[in-house]
């Protein structure tokens, strides 16, 4: 099933299972070629703060840097930040890394901004940023090692160290916000843009 009708396949600068599973649930036609770019760096050198600006200039960076080698096509960059108070976190390192992370975010709400990119030929031509606040139940470190053991390896793909689709649901008492925003893909902003420049069939 597809409802693409651009004359080539999309590119997702990314190589993010759930945002590739994302469109490819939606009937998108695309290929992923992920951006191999210094994302911490030009964060720091960008001397921004704001969550939501930070995720809409690497979203940027990624769309860009594919688009130039492959300038006849539409790419799609995507990046994520995870915000508590002030403050930013990565993906961590370790199991022990990410139950520090949970300990920290037990109990509070942290913000996803996630942001979408379009580009082409090095030129963006569509962005948009939306933000979900997460509401972390109050865990135990029984609680967090049990779920630990319960996701292996997979709490280190993905800032936050959970995957809502799987079981990181289980750390949530509420969630304010879009699911394809918390999986890191504003997906109905994008579909309005490509619907708006004929590519897609519905």
């Amino acid at each position: 099933m597809t409802v693409w009708r651009g004359s080539r396949p999309l590119i997702l600068a990314s190589q993010s299972a759930a945002r590739q599973a994302l469109l490819r649930n939606a009937g998108l036609a695309f290929e992923a070629i992920p951006a191999n770019i210094d994302e911490r760096a030009i964060q720091e050198n960008s001397g921004l703060t704001d969550p939501g600006a930070i995720a809409a200039l690497l979203a940027g960076e990624k769309a860009k840097h594919i688009s130039k080698a492959h300038p006849d096509r539409f790419v799609i960059g995507a990046d994520q930040t995870l915000a508590l108070g002030m403050r930013l976190f990565s993906k961590p390192a370790d199991r022990t890394a990410a139950a520090d992370q949970l300990r920290l975010m037990s109990g509070h709400t942290h913000t996803l901004s996630s942001a979408v990119t379009v580009a082409k030929g090095g030129r963006v031509l569509f962005s948009d940023v939306a933000a979900a606040h997460m509401v972390m139940r109050k865990l135990d470190d029984h609680a967090i090692a049990a779920y630990l053991d319960l996701t292996g390896d997979r709490v280190t793909a993905s800032v936050g160290a959970y995957q809502l689709e799987s079981a990181g649901v289980h750390l949530f008492e509420r969630i304010d916000g879009d699911y394809f925003t918390i999986l890191g893909l504003p997906l109905l902003p994008l579909l309005t843009f490509l619907r708006s420049h004929d590519l897609l069939t519905v």
